[in-house]
């Protein structure tokens, strides 16, 4: 079968295009024959040499942790009506490839009515975001403010929390990305260069400089969600200062989830797609061996919403 393999660290052109032999299920596994793989953010960075304190990888690897497509053959333990199924899964790597291995624990079905390339767009933000609005307990009226706001992520935030009633203020360095915002109900939108307010809630999903100057906008008694690495770290705030304020401060444990409660968001992410009640932007979508066009977008910081690589799967 077909992969995208990392071969060294570097930018987009160490992505090439290797054979590797097709996978065989474990005890508790399936494979599945992948149609549509969600491209992170993370996987660029990973890709580029970053995070090797918390990611021990070495090139070359197979990056990739969504994937949606059918399930292909099961292992032992697993019920064998999954086969032939269309589901998505999160994986611990390997999903840039035609063929993956994934565990029956973080396996959900995909239900009539969302289609594989949602499916896939969805298999990680989607729980993602469910969980953050969850654990921000909105009430009609809040002010929200969410950074990173045209992205993956950013999207479906800005319209769960509209939809909840809030008033969201949408900040992203792009025009194109905050015009997308306003689409998904932002009422408001903000360059990086004039964040300034006061909110109930923010979503920071940027880190660096951008998330540290938004923590200084949370009203006291307020929370700061600092989740967000595209800028090569979470947002540095003082504990000491949220204390003073009474700011709570919820880190990136919010998004990191144990496998029964992936796969809990997961299956409701799913059923609110089929919904109609949560969807993101899909900016970008290549063919597998494209990945590298891909990854280059994801860097030029213009692209709205999800970047997925399509694939041809049994």
């Amino acid at each position: 079968m077909n992969v995208v393999e990392v071969t060294g660290f570097g930018g987009p052109e160490v992505l090439a295009v290797k054979q590797a032999p097709d996978p065989v299920a474990g005890p508790g596994q399936v494979v599945i024959g992948v149609s549509v793989v969600d491209v992170m953010s993370i996987d660029a960075q990973l890709r580029a040499g970053w995070g090797k304190e918390w990611f021990p990888l070495q090139p070359p690897f197979v990056p990739g942790t969504g994937v949606a497509g059918r399930v292909l053959s099961v292992g032992e333990g697993v019920d064998p009506a999954w086969t032939g199924k269309r589901v998505a899964a999160l994986l611990p790597s390997g999903g840039y490839a035609e063929r993956a291995v994934a565990e029956v624990d973080t396996l959900v079905a995909v239900p009539d009515g969302v289609g594989r390339r949602a499916a896939g767009a969805l298999i990680q933000v989607g729980p993602a975001a469910l969980s953050l609005i969850d654990a921000a307990e909105l009430k009609p009226g809040a002010r929200v403010l969410v950074t990173g706001a045209g992205g993956a992520l950013g999207l479906p935030l800005v319209r769960l929390a509209a939809a909840a009633g809030a008033e969201v203020t949408a900040a992203a360095h792009d025009p194109a990305k905050r015009e997308a915002a306003v689409r998904f109900g932002a009422t408001t939108t903000l360059g990086y260069d004039e964040l300034t307010g006061g909110f109930d809630v923010v979503f920071d999903g940027v880190g660096g400089q951008v998330g540290s100057a938004a923590f200084h906008l949370v009203v006291r008694g307020g929370t700061f969600f600092a989740y967000g690495v595209p800028s090569g770290s979470t947002a540095q705030v003082d504990p000491g200062e949220a204390e003073a304020r009474d700011v709570r401060l919820v880190g990136m444990e919010q998004v990191q989830f144990t496998p029964e409660r992936f796969r809990r968001l997961a299956e409701r992410a799913m059923a609110e797609t089929a919904a109609g009640r949560l969807t993101t932007v899909i900016g970008l979508a290549v063919p597998l061996e494209r990945a590298a066009e891909a990854h280059a977008a994801l860097a030029s910081r213009e692209l709205v919403g999800k970047a997925v690589l399509l694939v041809t799967a049994e």
